[in-house]
């Protein structure tokens, strides 16, 4: 009978999302206080859909929603999560307050600037990205040890004061591009630099980029998907895979031990066992 042979993956992937189902649930309970989120549209049948990940130190969760929310951020984390949160500025993320925009995404909107037409607008791109190496480049210093916290946020004021000058200066050029900006980056700076008072916190999102690595190629070799069983595969499947990359895990021994423990009425192996 099957549940006496060896699982094999490949053969009755279609059993899979249920085998490692109860992991998605153990994760999202064991969510830690610092996260990377993000989310990216794809296609379920002919309609848009938006697949979500949640990156935490050494373990990702990826779920398939039909909108691009706030409501969702609440679904999955719950509404009583207190942790710092690193994002793009996407507004569905504000109803949280404890926030940390990813400087990578700033330095892009900088570069936007520079690229402009207008005059008034490409001079200040290039003003603003000026202090952005030395702000990392003191942060490093302090995240290998090499200052303490205490000499990184006084090696940042200055910066920080040149940072706020420039914001003024777009904030009062009379330039609607400029000023719609800086008026939302000076009303909430404060998540800009949530990292320098919260250790442990990353001051930017890049983590969720690199677990966007698995997600981009399958969704440029399938186009999505075509039915909501076959999202619930995805989004389950991309945990698995970016978890364990994450833990040094082999995915293809992952899953064979989960489906054999589903065909012998067995718990599913943990993924959070190096957490």
């Amino acid at each position: 009978m099957l549940n006496h042979q060896p699982a094999d993956p490949l053969r009755i992937s279609g059993l899979t999302p249920v085998a490692l189902a109860p992991n998605s649930n153990v994760i999202r309970r064991a969510l830690t206080p610092h996260l990377g989120i993000d989310e990216s549209p794809t296609k379920e049948a002919a309609t848009t859909s938006w697949l979500w990940t949640f990156v935490a130190g050494l373990f990702t969760v990826f779920a398939w929603r039909d909108r691009r929310a706030a409501t969702v951020r609440t679904e999955l984390l719950s509404a009583d999560y207190a942790g710092v949160v690193r994002c793009d500025r996407a507004k569905m993320y504000w109803m949280r307050g404890r926030l940390q925009w990813c400087w990578a995404h700033r330095k892009r909107d900088f570069q936007a600037l520079a690229d402009s037409d207008d005059g008034v607008v490409k001079r200040l791109g290039p003003d603003r990205m000026r202090p952005t190496p030395e702000l990392f480049r003191q942060w490093s210093r302090c995240r290998d040890g090499t200052i303490d916290r205490l000499a990184w946020k006084r090696n940042r004021e200055p910066i920080r004061h040149t940072v706020e000058g420039l914001r003024r200066r777009g904030l009062f050029s009379g330039q609607p591009q400029l000023v719609g900006m800086c008026r939302e980056l000076y009303a909430h700076r404060g998540w800009l630099g949530t990292f320098v008072d919260e250790e442990g916190v990353e001051p930017t999102n890049k983590g969720s980029a690199r677990a966007w690595r698995q997600a981009v190629i399958w969704r440029k070799l399938s186009f999505g998907s075509q039915s909501r069983a076959g999202s619930r595969f995805v989004e389950t499947m991309l945990t698995v895979i970016e978890s364990c990359r994450q833990q040094s895990r082999k995915v293809f021994e992952y899953v064979t031990t989960a489906v054999e423990a589903h065909f012998a009425d067995q718990p599913t192996p943990s993924l959070l066992t190096r957490v």
